[in-house]
Formats: C-alpha cells, sequence, structure tokens
C-alpha cells in the first residue's frame, strides 16, 4: 500500500519547479524511518540481537586508543561507501546484469539536515543482505571486547578489527542513533538500526525497495556535534580525506540564484503514467531543489554537486603524466606558489606494494631551519586513496623534513590511528624504500651538476649552464639537512657524503662536490685537508693555509657550524682520510721521510732551552711544546690532537646556549708549534739562553703565546692580562721606568684682568657687525639693554 505513495510524492519532489523543498525535505526525512502508522508492523517485523560485548568499552577503544578525532568518522563512512563501490564495479566485469538494478552511476552521496539534525551519506554500491548487515556491523560484538582486546595485544594484527566493524563504529563519535537502510541486489531491502547500548535490530524496510540499490547511512547527530551539519565543515572534510576516492563524491550545497522573468510558478500537473519516462532526468549529475523567498526577485536551490574532482596521479603511469600536471597537483597538495624544483614518481613493489610521489620546493620556508627539529616532512599517507594522515613523520628522517609528497599503499590497515600504524612493519619497509627513493632524486640531480660544472669551461654558456644548475640551487636552500643527515644517518651516510658541496682553495668561489676534489688530488696526496674558520674571509688569512699552498694542495674551507659537526663524524671518504690543517699528524705523501727525522733532531737539539722554556712557563695552557715539521709564516701556532676540537668547533660549543665553565673544561689539551726558520723565534731563544729569569723575557713569551692564540683561531682567555702586558712592552719600548701616574697640575681660580678685557673687546666687534652707527651708539648708552643683551 505504501509503494504508491512513496513514488507519487518523491516523483513530484524531484520535477514539480514550484514544489517547497522544505516541505519535500520533510517527507523525505519522514520517508527515511518508518512512519508513525507502520510502527506496529516494523516491531513485529524486527529482529533484535544483543551486543555480547561491553559497549562503554567498546566506545572507550574507539575514542581514546584508536581515533583522536571526531571528524575521522567521515572519512571511514566514505571508505567503505567506496569499498562497497568496488566491489560491485569487480562483479560487473563478469555480470553486467548487477548494475541493471538501481542508478547505474557509481557514486557517494552526502547532505545534512540542520532541522532534524540528521547527516546522509549513501552511495550505489553492492549493498548488503541480512545476514551481511548482521555480519559486518556485529564484528566488534561477535567477537567480544575483550577478547578481541586481548588478541590484538598477543598477535599486533590489526586485521582482526575487521573489515567494517571499528571503521564503522566510528559514527558513534557524532551520533547517538544510527540507521543503516541496504539493498542488495537480488534481496529485499532492509534496515539496521541502533543507538549503541546493548542491542541492534534488523528489519525489512516496509517502504519497499527505495535505493534501487545500495547503502544509505542515516546518522542522528548528538547535541555536542552540530559542526558536522554544517556545509563547509563537511565540504573541507572531504577535501581533505576523500578527494581521491576513485568515485564521484556529491554534496547537497544550498546556493541563491536570481530569478529570471521567464520563470514562472505555474502549476503543473503530472502523471503517474510518465514516471518511467522521467526517470532518465534523475540520473543527472547535478538535482535541484527550489525554496521560495520573500523576495520573488532571489531563490533558493539545493544542489548535489561533485567535491572530489582533483585526480591520483600517482596511480598514472609517470609516462602519462606531463610536467605541468605535476606541477599543479604540486602546488594543490603543499599550499605553495612556486613551482616543484625536481620529483620523482614511482610504484614500489616486492615485500610492500605503494604508489608514491616526491618532491623537492624551490625555496625554503624563511623559519626552515629555526624550526628544523619541530617540522617533519610533509608526506600525505593514503589508504586504498583515502587520507590516514596529511602530515605522517615516520616515513622520512628528519634531514629530508623538506620533502612534499603522497604516498599510497594497500598494504595498511584503514580503520586505525597513527599510532597503530607505527607498529605496522609494512611502514618501515615503505620508509626505507622513500628514503633510498629520495637519495637517488638528489644523486641524479648532483650528477647533472657535475657535468654542468665540467662544461662550464665554455665562457659563453657559462652563465646559463649556472642557472641551469638545479642541484646547486637546492644546495643554497637545504645544504645544512644534506650534513646533518650524514651526522645522523649512519647507514645512508656514504651516499649523502656524495651530496655534500664545498668551496676550496682553488674553486675560485664555486660550489665542488668529494669526487671532483678527489678527481683533482696529486698523485702523491692521501688525505683530504680542510681549514676551519668563522668566514671566508678568515680562512683565507689563516696561517695553518700556508703550509698547504706551498705545496700547491687544494684545501676544503669550513666556515658553518653544521660543517664541524660533520667533519667531527667524517674520518675517511673514498679510502682517504679527512685531516684538518690545525691538528697534530699531519704528513704529505712528497716528503722523504729520513730527511725530516734529521732535520727535526737537528732543530730539537737548537732549540732546546725555548721549548724547555716554554713548556714550563706554559704548563697549565699547553700540554707540549714542538718544532714544526711543515713550515709556515707565523713564528708560533697553536694546534690540537688529531681526535679534539678544532678552534672552531670550540667557539662554536662556547656560543651554545647551556655552555658553561664546566662544558669548557672538557676542551683537549693544545700543543705550542714554533717555526724554527722564523727569525723571533731564534732572537728569543738566544735571550732564553743567556738570561731566562728576564721579566722583559717572560712577557714577550706570554705576548706571542696571545698572539699565536689569535693567528689560530682561539679566543683570548684573559684580556685584561693580555692589556697589561701589552703596556709593560710598549712601557720598555719608550723607556719608561714607571707605569704609575703622574701628579695632577695645580692651576690658579683667578680670572685675568687683561683676558676679561680682550673678552669684552672681542664681545663688542661682535656686535658692530650686526648694527649701523647709530643704532651701536644708542645701543652702548643703554647699560640696562646692553646687560639684558
Amino acid at each position: 500500500k505504501m509503494k504508491p505513495r512513496i513514488a507519487l510524492i518523491t516523483f513530484l519532489a524531484f520535477f514539480h519547479g514550484s514544489f517547497d523543498f522544505i516541505s519535500f525535505e520533510r517527507k523525505q526525512r519522514t520517508l527515511s524511518l518508518v512512519s508513525a502508522n507502520d510502527a506496529e508492523f516494523a516491531s513485529k517485523n524486527a529482529d533484535s540481537f544483543e551486543f555480547q560485548a561491553e559497549v562503554h568499552r567498546l566506545m572507550d577503544i574507539i575514542i581514546n586508543s584508536l581515533y583522536k578525532s571526531k571528524e575521522i568518522f567521515l572519512r571511514e563512512v566514505i571508505s567503505n561507501a567506496s569499498d562497497a563501490l568496488d566491489k560491485l564495479r569487480f562483479l560487473s566485469v563478469s555480470d553486467e546484469t548487477v548494475l541493471s538494478e538501481g542508478d547505474p552511476e557509481l557514486k557517494i552521496q552526502i547532505s545534512a539536515d540542520k532541522d532534524a539534525r540528521i547527516l546522509t551519506i549513501t552511495d550505489t554500491g553492492i549493498g548488503m543482505t541480512r545476514v551481511e548487515l548482521i555480519a559486518n556491523l556485529g564484528t566488534m560484538a561477535k567477537s567480544g571486547t575483550t577478547n578481541f582486546v586481548e588478541a590484538l595485544g598477543e598477535t599486533g594484527d590489526l586485521s582482526l578489527i575487521g573489515q567494517f566493524g571499528v571503521g564503522f563504529y566510528s559514527v558513534y563519535l557524532v551520533a547517538d542513533r544510527v540507521e543503516v537502510i541496504s539493498k542488495h541486489a537480488g534481496d529485499i531491502q532492509h534496515i539496521w538500526e541502533s543507538t549503541a547500548d546493548s542491542t541492534f535490530t534488523v528489519r525489512e524496510d516496509p517502504r519497499g525497495n527505495t535505493l534501487g540499490r545500495g547503502t544509505q547511512i542515516i546518522l542522528h547527530i548528538k547535541d555536542d556535534a552540530d559542526e558536522f551539519l554544517e556545509e563547509q565543515l563537511l565540504s573541507d572534510l572531504i577535501h581533505r580525506y576523500s578527494e581521491f576516492i576513485t568515485f564521484p563524491i556529491y554534496q547537497m550545497i544550498e546556493v541563491d540564484k536570481v530569478k529570471n522573468d521567464s520563470d514562472n510558478n505555474d502549476e503543473v500537473e503530472i502523471s503517474l503514467d510518465d514516471e518511467e519516462d522521467d526517470e532518465e532526468d534523475e540520473e543527472e549529475e547535478t538535482e535541484s531543489f527550489e525554496t521560495k523567498t520573500a523576495d520573488s526577485s532571489s531563490i533558493k536551490l539545493r544542489e548535489w554537486q561533485r567535491v572530489n574532482k582533483n585526480t591520483p596521479i600517482w596511480a598514472r603511469s609517470n609516462k602519462d603524466v606531463s610536467d605541468e600536471e605535476y606541477q599543479s597537483f604540486y602546488r594543490s597538495i603543499s599550499k605553495d606558489s612556486n613551482d616543484a624544483l625536481a620529483w620523482t614518481h614511482f610504484k614500489a613493489e616486492g615485500e610492500v606494494d605503494f604508489k608514491s610521489i616526491l618532491f623537492i620546493p624551490s625555496a625554503a620556508s624563511f623559519d626552515h631551519y629555526n624550526k628544523y627539529y619541530e617540522t617533519e616532512a610533509g608526506l600525505k599517507l593514503y589508504v586504498r586513496k583515502v587520507l590516514i594522515k596529511d602530515d605522517f613523520e615516520d616515513l622520512l628522517p628528519r634531514y629530508l623534513n623538506f620533502i612534499r609528497g603522497v604516498v599510497d599503499s594497500d598494504a595498511l590497515p584503514l580503520n586505525v590511528s597513527r599510532e597503530t600504524l607505527q607498529q605496522q612493519k609494512a611502514l618501515q619497509v615503505i620508509g626505507k624504500k622513500l628514503v633510498r627513493k629520495a637519495l637517488e632524486m638528489l644523486k641524479k640531480l648532483s650528477d647533472e651538476s657535475i657535468s654542468i660544472s665540467d662544461e662550464i669551461n665554455d665562457s659563453q654558456n657559462a652563465q646559463d649552464n649556472i642557472k641551469d644548475d638545479k642541484y646547486l640551487k637546492f644546495w643554497e636552500e637545504y645544504g645544512r639537512n644534506i650534513k646533518l643527515g650524514a651526522i645522523e644517518d649512519n647507514s645512508n651516510k656514504q651516499k649523502l657524503l656524495k651530496l655534500l658541496r664545498f668551496k676550496t682553495s682553488k674553486s675560485d668561489g664555486k660550489w665542488i662536490s668529494l669526487d671532483q676534489y678527489v678527481v683533482r688530488m696529486k698523485e702523491w696526496q692521501k688525505d683530504i685537508y680542510f681549514v676551519s674558520a668563522e668566514s671566508y674571509a678568515a680562512v683565507e688569512k689563516s696561517p695553518f693555509l700556508d703550509k698547504l699552498k706551498k705545496k700547491d694542495l687544494e684545501v676544503l674551507y669550513i666556515t658553518e657550524p653544521t660543517d664541524e659537526y660533520c667533519m667531527q663524524h667524517t674520518k675517511d671518504y673514498e679510502g682517504h682520510k679527512i685531516m684538518a690543517a690545525s691538528k697534530e699528524g699531519l704528513k704529505f705523501g712528497d716528503e722523504d721521510e729520513s730527511k725530516i727525522k734529521a732535520l727535526s733532531k737537528h732543530y730539537k737539539n737548537e732549540y732546546k732551552p725555548l721549548t724547555d722554556y716554554l713548556k714550563e712557563l706554559y704548563s697549565n695552557k699547553i700540554s707540549k711544546v714542538i718544532v714544526s715539521k711543515h713550515l709556515s709564516s707565523a713564528p708560533f701556532l697553536i694546534i690540537t690532537p688529531q681526535y679534539g676540537y678544532t678552534a672552531n668547533m670550540e667557539r662554536i660549543i662556547k656560543s651554545q646556549t647551556f655552555s658553561d665553565e664546566a662544558t669548557n673544561s672538557r676542551f683537549s689539551q693544545r700543543s705550542m708549534e714554533i717555526n724554527p726558520l722564523h727569525p723571533i723565534v731564534s732572537q728569543l731563544n738566544k735571550m732564553v739562553s743567556e738570561d731566562k729569569e728576564s721579566k722583559s723575557i717572560e712577557d714577550l713569551a706570554w705576548l706571542l703565546y696571545d698572539t699565536a692564540m689569535a693567528a689560530s683561531g682561539f679566543s683570548m682567555e684573559d684580556s685584561s692580562v693580555f692589556s697589561d702586558r701589552m703596556y709593560r712592552v710598549i712601557g720598555e719600548r719608550l723607556n719608561i721606568a714607571s707605569h704609575e701616574l703622574m701628579a695632577e697640575p695645580e692651576i690658579s681660580e683667578e680670572i685675568d684682568e687683561e683676558e676679561e678685557s680682550i673678552d669684552s673687546e672681542i664681545d663688542d666687534d661682535i656686535i658692530s657687525q650686526f648694527m649701523d652707527a647709530d643704532t651701536m651708539n644708542s645701543f652702548n648708552d643703554d647699560e640696562e639693554i646692553r646687560d639684558e643683551l
């Protein structure tokens, strides 16, 4: 008896242009449930089932353990609808008749009714039979909550959750009553209903087949979840979580439109015999419903609008995607107004299958390094094109936090949170492959940069080649990330070292790689050398550079704090030790060892008086005084042990926030190196031999120590002592016997009358320059005015 009445009302609602939508919506709401007149019929034909698990325990698991925000429910429901559509599409390949019943378009529709506090999600998928409604929507209850939690803790197998169990139950985060109306091909339409207390019911739908095919979920929204009835929020959530779902998602949107004069409100007579002819019109992508307003010149329309218009380009072959599509996709996921510098698009197969696109932004954010330890890689994690997390930080290490992109895998569970995903072995496999692919992308850019650098000798094309060098652009923006990676990631250290760039004593201000340095090494050269300082200008003036330049060796310039840390953690590269020129143990392959030993023995004997004297004088400052084997222009230099800190590294540590005296006391003991060929050293050796008790010799020795510390890059330890010593040396040079202050001279306080008279005459001369003779005479006669002036 109900079918003709339902069909007539629905038919009029869709096609009568002047039909009031509010009235239609009210009737549609009434028909979404069993009407009051049919309550007795529904009660007699409903089967009631009691949950075996404690509902409160179940909800506690969902809210506190699996889901961190209420909005997740919409993602779960849409993903379930997508699965139902996928199943139907798969079956239709072998049996086209499954599409004959109901709407031929595979789609998802979402609408909200604020007045009734109802949110409806409908799909035209496979639908569920009565048995499937009981089994699928009772998965959690059927297994028992306690047993489920115990099994999950023992095995860690998240598949125990079920295909439709926990994901579906997330709707109770926002709804206090849920109805699921479903129609499966070849079966009648049923209604599943529960208030998440202790029971649920399943009954035959007394309205008959209103869906044609598919499932409709009706959520009665809680009082504290009103925001999920707002059109804009629903649209934003669909965009965020389900933008790349394969099937179209339509949302009922209210729009204002100006009414044309040609529009009329004449009643239209409709015959039920025309129902079959008009069914095709109902399948249009956009359906509009008119609502009359007080202003006859405008109307409010409710129409279906497609929300997910972007396509998941990662699911396509990289050969089928243009550069313009990649750039457009990058801007949409990163919200960056600039184009990406480079990208890699790949499909990983093996232990875990997934698809991914990784992008390198062309410019770092202004606070990129200020928030280095707070910023994670901007990777969006999808499972079967459904967004799970839009900033998943466990896939890439922190030093790759500039990477943007997407990862889509079918191997991960869909209906659980980030906390449970972290335990997935599949995630670890995906993370390793992503790091490898990201480093391969950078290696490709690096190799192209080296090729460009080799071609740069052609002066005509030099500037064009530099502009085309993408890796140098990347290095200027993210170079410190790679250095930090070489420190943090030992498993990929050698790959990262190949990506490093340095300026050198022979690169003329250009960046070179360690591979390029090795190629240009001398035949006898065994080690890679570097000099560190606060700036490039300071490096160029470093006395440690002299001995290397004399041998025509190329030297790496180290100026940034991250460079120092990187060198501390890098002992060799491709079999070559990395040596600081300011440390002990420096050796060169072109030297005659026997000659070096003979000279060292000779200088050691010759300068024994000076070395013994200085070692005793500097006993609290340095560990030993040695005669230099490698000559430089400086008379004295301070060097550090081979495994100690350089002067630049000490400066960096002292400047840190939590540095203190205890930290500074742990610096390694330094050594003093003297130049046997320098005249200052030779003369001081003679003076010490003659009179080592002289105070002036002691002052000179300490002055040379302070000067050597400054020249070697160390900070001055005690500036007041240094300044006192310097004044004494200057006094001796000026033949000043005592540094006591002279007595202050006595000056008479009486004013010389002659000077006062002169001052008065000067005043008259100045005033006369601005007055004529008559004015001047009257001025002189009036003493009162004169005194006042």
